[in-house]
């Protein structure tokens, strides 16, 4: 998955889909209890059925208590609730749940002490939720309209011997998804001495003593999208913090903020682009007018298939290194950033998903999930680098991937059709807002 964090070595999967949990039957429809009379007195009965109106109360009463009562009706999860609820040993006991409120509303509180990892920590799981959910409201949606049976994602939890957990949410020959994976890893431990030299290449000041031994954390929700139809774009997401802390201190010698979103279509439909990029710079514009074209440039280079000569996609936004500054406005940012999504490509799948397409379509679409697969294994610093660690977790690495794919010798499409009009513009990166 393009610059994501991978996932580490020393893992073992041990969670299910809350979504097969088996109901519990209602038993709160028996008959009331007949009312009893105010003058009634249980001393003026004969002696020998004292003991049966004794005896037959206990059980009416018993019965009343633990059948005859309708349980209160049972509150609606939100996304983070049902996270919470079902994988309550990805969260520390105590660890309080993540806000609900809106995209533009989630604010970082400024007065916030708790520390940057537990904060990105909490995050990425509630971002990871609402994606989900998102996908999962798109299946069965789509599911309901088609008149057969819907397909969510199954949630497999998974845990890291050196430190950390991760969730993997993944979907594959959904009715809207030929694939779709939102994955969150939140890891710890010791820093590898690649990794501390890469640090030192990347002019990490506080990482500057060769003897010294650093520990790091990482935080990240990473997700891609492939739909079935070609009408509908892939779609991609990484939003990621990253601390090296040396041993025996609190603060962290360096640490810093990446991510980003970009849209991949097999056929352009410019109102598509258009509104995929207005959301996220309107989130850009909100804290820095500088970061939309900043990072939507950064984006086109980064996405950029050198012996193709053309972008994966239309681009979107990317940044790295993100650490000059406030923190907690950093942070704003990201939660800003990654909580747009669904406004960003929900519309458009909306839109897409079932739109009548051709063979012919279908096939070209295949092609260019080639080039999807040509970019993510190799160019791509993120799966390299996954695909380099002893031990990675190659499932979550290859989850970016398409289920299906196709090269072809030589393939060009005709001249003033739909196909070379997506790849003018993927040889020619435009501005869309």
């Amino acid at each position: 998955m393009s610059a994501d964090i991978t996932d580490p070595p020393g893992i073992v999967q041990v969670g299910r889909s809350y979504s097969n949990m088996p109901k519990l039957p209602n038993l709160g429809n028996l008959p009331k209890l007949p009312k009893i009379p105010e003058n009634f007195d249980i001393s003026k009965l004969p002696p020998g059925w004292q003991n049966y109106a004794v005896g037959g109360g206990v059980l009416l009463a018993g019965l009343f208590l633990f059948g005859g009562r309708a349980p209160a009706k049972e509150k609606e999860l939100t996304p983070e609730d049902k996270f919470t609820k079902y994988t309550k040993s990805f969260d520390a006991p105590g660890t309080p749940k993540a806000s609900t409120a809106g995209n533009s509303a989630t604010q970082a509180d400024p007065k916030d002490d708790t520390p940057m990892r537990d904060r990105m920590a909490k995050f990425v799981r509630k971002m990871q939720s609402q994606i989900a959910d998102a996908v999962d409201d798109l299946e069965i949606r789509a599911a309901k309209d088609l008149g057969v049976k819907p397909r969510v994602c199954v949630r497999d939890e998974w845990i890291r011997a050196e430190g950390g957990k991760g969730l993997s949410c993944v979907l594959q020959d959904g009715n809207v998804f030929e694939k779709a994976g939102v994955l969150v890893s939140v890891v710890h431990g010791p820093a590898s001495k690649n990794l501390i030299q890469q640090m030192r290449a990347r002019k990490k000041e506080g990482v500057i003593e060769e003897s010294g031994v650093y520990h790091m954390f990482a935080a990240g929700c990473s997700m891609v999208l492939h739909p079935h139809n070609p009408n509908a774009p892939t779609s991609h997401l990484n939003y990621r913090y990253f601390e090296l802390v040396k041993e025996g201190e609190e603060k962290p010698v360096a640490a810093w903020f990446g991510g980003g979103c970009d849209l991949t279509p097999a056929y352009l439909y410019e109102e598509d682009a258009t509104h995929f990029h207005k959301v996220i710079k309107d989130v850009c514009d909100s804290h820095n007018p500088e970061y939309y074209p900043k990072f939507k440039k950064w984006c086109d280079e980064y996405f950029y298939i050198p012996h193709r000569q053309e972008t994966r996609g239309v681009g979107g936004i990317f940044f790295d290194d993100l650490e000059e500054g406030d923190h907690n406005k950093l942070f704003e940012f990201v939660q800003q950033c990654g909580l747009s999504f669904v406004d960003q490509y929900v519309p458009i799948m909306k839109r897409r998903w079932n739109a009548p397409f051709t063979p012919e379509m279908k096939h070209w679409q295949q092609l260019r999930r080639g080039r999807y697969v040509e970019f993510n294994l190799v160019i791509d610093r993120g799966t390299k680098f996954g695909l380099a660690t002893p031990g990675a977790r190659i499932e979550s690495i290859m989850c970016s991937l398409p289920l299906t794919a196709r090269w072809e010798y030589m393939h060009a499409p005709e001249e003033g059709s739909k196909e070379a009009k997506l790849i003018e513009v993927l040889k020619a990166p435009r501005e869309w807002v």
